[in-house]
């Protein structure tokens, strides 16, 4: 599992440093976002990846990694939401925002970590389509929670599948990382 501790930091400090640039560009605008504008946006990024892997024609030259960067930092974001709440003007600084992000990874690498532990990393075994089709069954979960008000019955919050999305995100790139060598 020390491999998979480097190569889950080596693809979040990718991650990381896309989002304080774009901070540093555009500020915290994401912050008027609410969560299921959030939601729409992952679950864009996660159709277009299918979209990808299923489709020989592509007429955009952009790839399924930075789509996948894409749901990690949306990801980030809409936990960094529901922990401080939406915003009418942006109000965090480059600092402040990246300290969150760092918070909000933390303890989803903490989750990967436990549960990576309790499945003896099967991820590895998984294929990306696999990896990006249960993004997209943890996207319809999310939405149908926030159509249900937030409430569930039984079920995990919006907290820990924005987490789970996050992981198979980054499981999904150190693969693509490692069909490059």
């Amino acid at each position: 599992m020390q491999d998979t501790s480097k190569q889950y930091d080596d693809i979040i400090a990718l991650c990381r440093n896309l989002f304080t640039n774009k901070m540093k560009d555009y500020g915290s605008a994401w912050r008027i976002l609410r969560l299921p504008s959030l939601t729409d946006q992952i679950f864009i990024k996660a159709q277009r990846i299918r979209s990808l892997q299923q489709n020989s024609v592509r007429k955009v030259d952009e790839g399924e990694i930075s789509e996948f960067i894409g749901i990690i930092n949306y990801c980030t974001m809409a936990l960094i939401q529901l922990e401080k709440g939406i915003v009418e003007q942006p109000d965090l600084s480059v600092e402040e925002a990246t300290r969150l992000y760092d918070e909000k990874i933390g303890l989803t690498k903490q989750l990967m970590m436990d549960k990576n532990h309790d499945y003896g990393e099967a991820w590895r075994d998984m294929r990306v389509s696999s990896l990006t089709d249960l993004i997209l069954q943890k996207l319809l979960r999310v939405k149908q929670i926030e159509d249900n008000a937030g409430k569930t019955i039984v079920s995990e919050g919006i907290d820990a599948n924005y987490q789970d999305m996050i992981n198979y995100a980054v499981f999904a790139l150190i693969h693509l990382e490692a069909s490059k060598h």
